[in-house]
């Protein structure tokens, strides 16, 4: 005659303890699944090429006042390739955007100096584009042939931009950085060109400086679109 055998019966104890290991064995294997796809994802990214970032695509609002092609401030020569962006202040403290976009188209008759920006960013958050970015500007001497020119207008001889200057800056450098597959690295003073103190303030407080590409890329991460490679 075959014996019965005993059920197991669990104490309440031993059912808490049983749960809670099933559920740590649940979210043990859920976070493990989580890294080995997250790192499938990279290997597959690797060996493809490809990788994502955030570009901003916006173009800012801009007043576009091409100077006339001449041989002083728009010689109308081709850049090939964008490897930068140069920025600039226009050590003309209280002048405006158009004033300045003004003095460059004066110079083909002038022919005081050979000087341009492609961009200049006014008192009043306002944008000026003189040169067509796939043209040569006369502003960053030797990187005139790879960069993008910026100059910016200042209230004061301190050379400091305010907040709307400093705001359209920003947004400038961020969209151009994404149009031509630029980094905060490839931004650039005129100081770093030449040891000219341009722009002054941001020569002179170099905090300041790594401030304005610190916002650069935080604005970046807020308004751009992850895009892949």
């Amino acid at each position: 005659m075959a014996t019965k055998k005993k059920r197991h019966k669990f104490t309440k104890k031993q059912k808490k303890k049983l749960i809670l290991e099933v559920i740590i064995l649940f979210l043990a294997t859920v976070g493990a699944l989580t890294i080995i796809l997250g790192i499938g994802h990279k290997v597959v990214d690797v060996f493809s090429g490809r990788t994502a970032h955030k570009v901003v695509s916006q173009q800012p609002e801009l007043d576009v006042e091409l100077l006339s092609i001449n041989d002083y401030s728009r010689p109308g020569l081709a850049m090939n390739e964008v490897k930068g962006i140069v920025i600039h202040y226009t050590a003309n403290p209280g002048s405006t955007a158009i004033q300045n976009r003004n003095y460059f188209e004066g110079l083909k008759d002038s022919h005081e100096t050979m000087a341009s920006s492609h961009f200049i960013v006014g008192l009043d958050g306002e944008i000026v584009q003189c040169i067509p970015t796939n043209e040569i500007s006369y502003a960053s001497n030797d990187r005139n042939n790879d960069t993008i020119s910026i100059e910016c207008c200042h209230p004061d001889a301190t050379g400091k931009f305010n907040q709307q200057t400093y705001d359209s800056l920003v947004e400038l450098t961020a969209y151009l950085m994404g149009r031509f597959q630029l980094t905060t690295d490839d931004v650039i003073r005129h100081y770093d060109v030449t040891g000219k103190k341009c722009p002054l303030y941001y020569v002179e407080h170099e905090d300041a400086w790594q401030q304005f590409l610190t916002d650069v890329n935080q604005y970046i991460d807020t308004h751009g679109e992850v895009q892949e490679e």
